[in-house]
Formats: C-alpha cells, sequence, structure tokens
C-alpha cells in the first residue's frame, strides 16, 4: 500500500525557513516523479517542485527558484528545503507520486500524479 506522510510545517516570519519532509512507504521514490504543491486558500493548487530521479530531472516554478530545494535520501523520503520563506508562501503543501515521467511543460498538473499525502500547513507572516 502506498502512502505518503509529510511533516516539518509551521509559523515562521518572513525570511525564515522551513524543512518539510515526505516519508514514502510501499514503494520507492526513485521510482516515481516526486512532486511537491501548496494550495492556498481560495486558491487552486499548485505545482511548486518535482524531482524525477529515473532521468536526473528537477523542475521549480518560477516563484520559488532560488530559494527552495528539493532532495531525497536513501530511507525513502523527500524534502522540501524552504529559504527566504515570503507570506505568499503560505498555504498546505502536498507531497504527491507520478508512475509517469515528469517533463517540462506538465510536472505541475496535479492530475498526473497518483498518490497524494494528507498535507502539512506552512504559514509565512510579513
Amino acid at each position: 500500500q502506498v502512502q505518503l506522510v509529510e511533516s516539518g510545517g509551521g509559523s515562521v516570519q518572513a525570511g525564515g525557513s522551513l524543512r518539510l519532509s515526505c516519508a514514502a512507504s510501499g514503494y520507492s521514490v526513485r521510482d516515481y516523479c516526486m512532486g511537491w504543491f501548496r494550495q492556498a486558500p481560495g486558491k487552486q493548487r499548485e505545482g511548486v517542485v518535482a524531482l524525477d530521479d529515473r532521468v536526473g530531472d528537477t523542475y521549480y516554478a518560477d516563484s520559488v527558484k532560488g530559494r527552495f530545494t528539493i532532495s531525497q535520501d536513501n530511507a525513502n523520503t523527500v524534502y522540501l528545503q524552504m529559504n527566504s520563506l515570503k507570506p505568499d508562501d503560505t498555504g498546505m503543501y502536498y507531497c504527491a507520486a507520478s508512475r509517469w515521467r515528469c517533463y517540462s511543460d506538465s510536472w505541475y498538473q496535479s492530475h498526473d500524479y497518483n498518490y497524494w499525502g494528507q498535507g502539512t500547513q506552512v504559514t509565512v507572516s510579513s
């Protein structure tokens, strides 16, 4: 049974940092495209970053380039390091896994992902 469990969310002031974790079970994260999405109140879910270790590709939303970094370890956990946080980064952050390869023109489409975590809340105050 595939399961994704996020953790690490919290409340920080603008300019601060958080590190989100996504612990996967039931499969290897290296066999899937792993993505992080976020959803702010009243807004659509948006792709933040994706990593496809099968082909060594990483994709970032323009809004987080240079501030966020995705990584994964041998313990089947995916991380999202978030630095220089802004109030616009506030939202519920979700980890997701896709069996399909991620491409530059589709990685951010949530319907391509097969499995989702329950989310972890990130709140950035000004």
